[in-house]
């Protein structure tokens, strides 16, 4: 059996747990029996050997964005005057890219306010969705369909609220596509309890 790929985007200014919380949920799908590769990837190779995270975590990224079964898009930086995902929706190039992945048959999440690109690549278009508290208001205003839950599931995309959220979101994931038993070995060993009903 070929294994699920999941690649995590990250760019500069991205939010440490909204990618490395759902990172660490989906390796340890793996080792709980999950058929899944999980990498750490950018656009395009960075001029830098690190990408700096917005509280200054600087992460090695283990390549560039391929063509993954499963795109992670974490947020961060949206209601800070410059970096994140503010700059990321206003160059474009990040967008374009999941839009591409997504065309291309790719399942497409985010993670707090990751939505904001997703909306910006067209993928929220009359779909619910949801994301930070903080930026609930600006994606009704680009996508519509808000929805105030921790992890809206529409299919080939998907929608975590803020920050810890991302960690729900991955062990849904797990739950989804490989079975409540690897979800909740994986809960165990993380000690991390779930909150909510996943809505969709």
């Amino acid at each position: 059996m070929t294994d699920v790929t999941a690649e995590i985007l990250l760019f500069e200014g991205f939010d440490e747990l909204d990618a490395i919380g759902p990172y660490e949920v989906l390796k340890n799908g793996r080792a709980a029996g999950a058929a899944l590769e999980t990498r750490l990837v950018t656009l395009e190779d960075a001029d830098a050997e690190f990408v700096t995270a917005s509280h200054e975590l600087r992460v090695e990224p283990d390549g560039t964005l391929g063509e993954p079964d499963l795109l992670v898009v974490p947020g961060g930086g949206w209601t800070s005057a410059d970096g994140g995902v503010r700059t990321v929706v206003d160059d474009g190039a990040i967008p374009e890219a999941v839009d591409k992945r997504f065309a291309g048959g790719a399942t497409v999440a985010s993670v707090c306010t990751g939505a904001m690109i997703l909306a910006e690549a067209g993928l929220l278009e009359g779909r619910p969705a949801t994301t930070h508290h903080d930026a609930l208001a600006d994606l009704g205003d680009s996508a519509g369909n808000v929805v105030e839950e921790r992890v809206v599931d529409d299919g080939d995309v998907l929608t975590a609220g803020g920050v810890t959220a991302g960690i729900d979101l991955a062990l849904w994931l797990l739950e989804r596509e490989f079975g409540a038993e690897v979800a909740e070995a994986v809960e165990t060993e993380m000690e991390h309890e779930r909150r909510g009903e996943v809505f969709g």
